[in-house]
């Protein structure tokens, strides 16, 4: 057997705090080739959709890789023997609206996973999250919760989110994004340092607006086709 391969950290990303241990950038080429696609402002909003959920099973393998699990025997057409299972619930929690088109690549992976939603929108005046809308399962803190929203600009949404799950008693939470900023990343670690943080890319900065650059512009108008 090989040794176990890890996500890589591009080289040539921007220099990170530190504090930055959780954090996970997916330099796989299959990865890289469709965030191509993304970012070209010519892509349909149909293949944006489809793409996006494609990266985020690719990136469920790794995330999933070190959930929680337990052996149990089974019986086979031939014998007994032992096998694996997941031991707790796991919970995907897309941060609404962008993060519905990652939670798809994610169940197609694990079609056991329960389905929380968070509906956060970003002032526009103050950059602030202000949620409108919380459904998660009741029992939600058994088991692994994992957020995903392809863009960490600010890191406002993602931390609001996290502290509406801690609140609920999660103690593993995990954060999955497309894109994040330098500021968003910093944010998060500085809030919640023992958040895992997994990306495709880490880009240059923000502008005035709040939004990524280079980035791959409203995520959520370029899923949904209403741009």
């Amino acid at each position: 057997m090989h040794g176990e391969r890890r996500p890589r950290t591009l080289s040539h990303m921007p220099s990170m705090p530190t504090a930055a241990t959780n954090l996970m950038v997916y330099d796989h080429p299959l990865i890289q080739h469709k965030l191509t696609i993304l970012r070209d402002k010519r892509t349909k909003h149909e293949d944006f959709r489809q793409l996006l959920n494609q990266i985020a099973g690719l990136m469920a393998f790794e995330v999933s890789r070190d959930l929680p699990s337990r052996a149990i025997e089974v019986e086979t057409p031939v014998a007994c023997t032992m096998g694996t299972q997941l031991a707790t619930p796991t919970t995907i929690v897309p941060i609404l609206r962008a993060g519905l088109a990652m939670m798809d690549g994610f169940l197609a992976l694990f079609p056991e996973a329960r389905v929380g939603h968070v509906g956060i929108y970003r002032d526009e005046a103050t950059a602030k999250p202000i949620t409108y809308y919380c459904k998660l399962p009741p029992d939600i803190a058994a088991g692994t919760a994992i957020i995903v929203d392809p863009m960490l600009a600010t890191g406002g949404s993602a931390i609001h989110a996290i502290n509406l799950l801690r609140a609920k008693g999660c103690r593993d939470i995990r954060f999955v994004g497309l894109v994040a900023a330098p500021e968003g990343i910093a944010a998060l670690h500085a809030t919640h340092p023992d958040v895992p943080i997994h990306v495709a890319a880490i880009d240059e900065r923000l502008n005035e607006r709040f939004y990524i650059v280079p980035g791959l512009g409203d995520a959520g108008d370029r899923i949904f086709g209403t741009q």
